[in-house]
């Protein structure tokens, strides 16, 4: 394998460099959270409670009450649906689709180093973050 890598290593080698440039203050843990429940949302619409809480791996209650802040927030809208009157659909309002749209807060640390690096090891990292993101 290239670098005599085996995927295992290679897994533990990227986790610890991406450990070092995630901030991981508590407003920062929550934006992520945020925008978890609001791209659940986006990605069900029109999103029930339990697609939104397998989306992102918790539990119903809990995801209940976040998305009743971002209700009261004006980012997530809640009707009937009107096949099933006991299910909520949820959709992001207008405000909840330009949060999700705007980059994240964090991420400064990397975008400096990433200023430094040479146009081909920005592509190649570009190419790793595609491949990255395939499901």
């Amino acid at each position: 394998m290239f670098g005599g890598s085996n995927p295992a290593a290679l897994a533990a080698r990227f986790a610890q460099v991406a450990e070092a440039y995630v901030a991981d203050s508590p407003a920062e843990r929550a934006d992520r959270a945020r925008r978890a429940l609001l791209a659940a949302v986006q990605a069900h619409e029109p999103a029930s409670l339990n697609q939104v809480a397998s989306a992102v791996e918790r539990g119903a209650p809990a995801v209940s009450r976040s998305i009743d802040v971002l209700v009261r927030a004006g980012l997530i809208e809640r009707t009937a649906d009107p096949d099933n009157r006991r299910r909520l659909a949820m959709r992001l309002t207008q405000s909840g689709r330009e949060l999700l749209s705007r980059p994240c807060a964090s991420g400064g640390a990397l975008a400096a180093r990433f200023q430094r690096l040479a146009p081909s090891e920005l592509r190649a990292i570009e190419r790793a973050v595609e491949i990255l993101e395939r499901p």
